[in-house]
């Protein structure tokens, strides 16, 4: 699907259709044996709705639930998963506070900065209902860890960044039966789905395979609109909520498609693909990957055969400016980062118009050519390009303009 930004939604690919696909489901969990006195005052609200009920809310008190990351998506979805009464929730979240998270990841606090997200988030969640169980994961989630940490909760919620970890949350989830509710947010645009093999699709039926490296830009290099958050993780938990206590419809099959700018909402068709190779017919992926970094690839193999030899770090390019040596420096951002903060000396031409030749008549012939982006992963996509285009005397910046702050001017904002 054409689109003039960026995202997954570019990876509708043929197992996605429109139309209406509704699959009602069974409980989830088991009841559990009875609400206090406390609990009964808190969650009034709940018990009062036919469909809930108190049956609906033992429910919730007896299911576990686990948020890979608390970061954009898993704020908002903690919160409310935690206001909702469920008993036990786990996190799982290496990372630690930035300021920048603070613009969206809004279960953390400007006491937070430094502090482990997972902490922080579990902290918030004691405020919000401290009848709630909080299992923190400190780490970071891989291969090895993965299946023993999914075993000990009923579902999973995917508030993920990245595609390497998606695939293996969907992964490690078929494998070991589990269902899960994923989401997907870049600047304007989300996504929202439930993949459960043993129902409907995987989140292999529908990306096959990941986009090609450099394809989709991340969140942290395109951007997102905070409150986007908000409205694709409080969707992640209403999934929750029908799966744990068996009401509703889950998205189950559908993909709800979200535009901001639009203020419009959508639903896919989502089929199970009988040739999927984790969940189809005869499947050929039978067991965790080896590196699924690898598998997603983020950067192209052209780019990682460019960049031999032809790296430098930001004190060599600021040795090689103080030296006086003739070269011709290119931000390869975009104009809104490169308003932001800037490296001195550089001339602003975007990745996009070197990848597609645009860009390569403004460069000169008789001056080496050092390419830099934010953190030298779209600098090395470009500078495969421009190798192939004969420019072989370039090179790129290690790191990007975040090494430049680090190691030459703090004094400069990080973003």
């Amino acid at each position: 699907m054409a689109d003039r930004r960026f995202g997954e939604r570019q990876w509708l690919v043929t197992h996605a259709d429109p139309g209406e696909s509704t699959v009602s489901l069974p409980p989830l969990v088991e009841p559990a044996a009875e609400l206090t006195v406390d609990e009964i005052r808190r969650y009034s609200r709940h018990l009062i709705i036919p469909d809930v009920g108190v049956e609906g809310q033992k429910r919730l008190k007896n299911a576990r639930v686990l948020c890979v990351g608390a970061g954009g998506l898993g704020s908002p979805a903690l919160l409310y998963l935690a206001a909702a009464g469920v008993g036990t929730l786990g996190i799982i979240d290496f990372d630690t506070v930035d300021e920048s998270n603070l613009q969206r990841q809004v279960i953390h606090g400007v006491s937070d900065v430094g502090r482990s997200k997972a902490e922080s988030a579990a902290a918030s969640i004691r405020e919000i209902n401290p009848l709630v169980n909080v299992e923190i994961h400190n780490t970071a989630l891989d291969r090895d860890n993965v299946r023993e940490i999914f075993s000990g909760y009923d579902l999973i919620v995917d508030g993920t960044d990245n595609f390497a970890t998606r695939y293996m949350v969907n992964d490690a989830a078929v494998l070991l039966g589990k269902p899960y509710v994923w989401g997907s947010i870049y600047r304007f645009d989300g996504q929202a789905s439930v993949f459960w093999a043993e129902h409907g699709p995987c989140y292999r039926c529908l990306y096959p395979e990941p986009p090609p490296p450099g394809m989709v830009p991340s969140c942290a290099e395109g951007g997102v609109l905070g409150v986007l958050c908000a409205s694709i993780g409080s969707i992640q938990v209403n999934e929750a909520i029908k799966l744990l206590a068996g009401i509703g419809e889950p998205l189950v099959g559908r993909l709800m498609v979200y535009d901001a700018l639009e203020m419009s909402y959508r639903k896919i068709k989502v089929r199970k693909d009988p040739n999927c190779v984790l969940c189809g017919e005869n499947p050929t992926v039978t067991d965790l990957l080896e590196d699924y970094e690898d598998f997603c690839g983020a950067v192209s193999v052209e780019a990682q055969e460019a960049v031999v030899d032809a790296t430098i770090t930001a004190a060599e390019l600021k040795e090689w400016q103080d030296a006086g040596k003739d070269i011709f420096l290119v931000d390869v951002r975009e104009p809104a980062e490169y308003e932001i903060v800037r490296i001195p000396g550089s001339t602003l031409i975007p990745k996009g118009e070197i990848i597609s030749g645009e860009a390569l008549a403004k460069l000169p012939q008789d001056r080496q050519i050092v390419l830099h982006c934010k953190s030298g992963v779209r600098s090395a996509e470009a500078l495969a390009a421009l190798k192939a285009a004969g420019f072989r005397d370039a090179v790129h910046v290690q790191g990007g303009v975040l090494s430049w702050i680090k190691q030459i001017d703090p004094s400069l904002p990080a973003y």
